[in-house]
């Protein structure tokens, strides 16, 4: 898991942004498991393995979760057109989307139409929407904003048990330092564009530099 960190309008989002395709980089070039993706549709990136979690939630607040990651899915399989057909007509896209609900803990709540799911539960179905496509490389946007200290560590916690036991890698864009430093094998730190550091925890943590910097002294 590594954490992307930097003061606000360092350039986190907009890496993000060019990584999963939203944006093309002005310069440069972009390479995924030593392939050049500058430049692909979004669409073309998710199949070779980059997915995208949200810093605004992208679920369809009227439909269930189960639908959500239904959809999700069916749209990765090319399969959008059947949306609204009889389950019985996409039985592994229904029994996919019900096992990524179990693998995130939101199997009982499978009927519960998404607007009505907890705020740290949507940002749960926001990353488990993103994991049914079948990343090798998840890029998740601030994943915890907005939620209580111990929803934190439960979607923090959920996320770390995932991406360990499917072995993904994650960048994460966060923050709280406090969940950077508790869950990060890496952090990236960016400012003004640039990337300035890159190193363990423990490494990051102790530059008094890099501190500054994040206080907005430096």
């Amino acid at each position: 898991m590594t954490s992307l960190i930097g003061p606000n309008g360092a350039g986190k989002t907009t890496l993000l942004n060019m990584l999963s395709g939203v944006i093309r980089p002005t310069h440069g070039k972009i390479y995924f498991m030593n392939k050049d993706i500058t430049g692909l549709s979004p669409h073309k990136i998710v199949k070779m393995g980059v997915t995208r979690g949200f810093q605004l939630l992208c679920i369809c607040s009227n439909l269930t979760t189960l639908d959500n990651v239904r959809i999700a899915i069916l749209s990765h399989m090319g399969r959008i057109g059947r949306v609204f057909s009889p389950i019985d007509r996409d039985r592994e896209a229904y029994e996919k989307a019900l096992e990524t609900l179990k693998t995130f803990g939101l199997d009982k709540k499978r009927n519960l139409l998404a607007r009505d799911l907890p705020h740290g539960d949507k940002k749960l179905l926001d990353v488990a929407m993103a994991f049914a496509l079948e990343p090798k490389l998840i890029l998740l946007d601030e994943p915890t904003s907005g939620v209580s200290t111990s929803e934190k560590g439960k979607i923090m916690g959920t996320i770390e048990k995932v991406i360990r036991e499917k072995g993904i890698t994650a960048l994460i864009v966060e923050h709280d330092m406090d969940v950077v430093f508790s869950y990060s094998d890496r952090i990236l730190v960016m400012h003004e564009g640039r990337l300035i550091a890159d190193g363990k925890p423990e490494e990051i943590k102790s530059d008094k530099k890099i501190e500054s910097i994040l206080l907005g002294v430096g």
